[in-house]
């Protein structure tokens, strides 16, 4: 009985090792994602998310399933980066189960102009983001995202 404990001890440990490479790849994807949020004034924002996003990456961000392409996304970051020069997402906690990991982060940012139809007048906001990431091959591939834009609407409009 001693050896087939050795053996399983063993196999578990080589599982462990082999496993590590790939899920620290998969972390850094993740990294690298909130990385270029951080940056997305700094520009050539096309090519940093091809090192973290696979091809055929899906951003789902509503009830309805709707997903947004990287290619839409980069686009959607260029408008970012114009209109919140400052925006930045503070990571407060990353949860990982396999290769999904889900992150709790701040965001917040002072728009420069109009956001969402809201005048803004120099105003900033703060909110809350939740993100589920499912990473595969050392890219994410897929996003589910929960962000608190309507306090932001709240905060930019406040008296």
């Amino acid at each position: 009985m001693r050896s087939v404990k050795a053996v399983f001890a063993a196999a578990g440990l080589a599982a462990g090792l082999a496993a590590t490479p790939v899920e620290a790849n998969d972390r850094a994807a993740v990294d690298g994602f909130y990385q270029l949020l951080n940056s997305l004034s700094a520009g050539n924002i096309a090519a940093r998310a091809e090192a973290v996003l696979a091809p055929d990456w899906q951003s789902i961000g509503d009830y309805s399933g709707t997903s947004k392409s990287r290619d839409q996304i980069v686009g959607q970051f260029g408008n970012f980066a114009t209109l919140m020069p400052d925006l930045k997402w503070d990571v407060k906690e990353v949860l990982q189960s396999g290769n999904r990991y889900i992150v709790r982060s701040q965001a917040t940012a002072t728009p420069a102009g109009p956001f969402m139809g809201v005048p803004v007048g120099g105003k900033a906001f703060n909110i809350m983001a939740i993100d589920i990431h499912t990473v595969e091959n050392g890219k994410i591939k897929q996003s589910y995202h929960v962000e608190d834009w309507a306090s932001a609407l709240r905060q930019l409009s406040a008296k």
